[in-house]
């Protein structure tokens, strides 16, 4: 799947695969919120960003409408990624159950929280979140993080 982001113009690319395992997750702790950690890469010349993979947090706290992870552990298993891959934290991902894929306010100041993280060095974050039910995955949304806001990929 390919999107763009016309804001930065940026376009995004992910497998159909890889968005059926979050389904998966997602329908695996239905009825509450679950995610992690997205991975993946630019291009050289910054203009594609490819989602390769994510983390699955090692704590976590789900409820039907809301999931706080933990970074505990990350930091060594993102270096190790890195080390062997040249992947690197791109963003974040969770699901919204029976919900729509419209970021709510919690997700936005948890960008805005990453992008100010001194040990984070990422200006623009991407949050993907995934619509799902007991049956899997419904939707998805992605987004963009820049200036205080997210814009969404089309």
């Amino acid at each position: 799947m390919k999107l763009i982001n016309k804001h930065k113009n940026v376009e995004l690319i992910i497998t159909e695969k890889l968005l059926t395992q979050f389904g998966e997750y997602g329908k695996k702790h239905y009825p509450n919120e679950y995610g992690g950690f997205l991975i993946g890469y630019y291009s050289a010349d910054l203009k594609k960003l490819y989602i390769s993979g994510f983390v699955l947090p090692k704590k976590y706290k789900g409820i039907p409408t809301l999931f706080e992870r933990s970074v505990h552990g990350i930091k060594e298993i993102f270096e190790k990624i890195f080390s062997n891959t040249k992947q690197y934290y791109i963003g974040e991902w969770h699901t919204h159950p029976n919900g729509l894929t419209m970021y709510s306010q919690t997700d936005l100041q948890a960008m805005i929280t990453i992008e100010e993280c001194k040990t984070v060095k990422i200006k623009n974050p991407i949050l993907l979140i995934i619509s799902v039910d007991n049956n899997g995955l419904l939707d998805i949304k992605l987004y963009l993080y820049d200036n205080g806001g997210l814009t969404e990929y089309e």
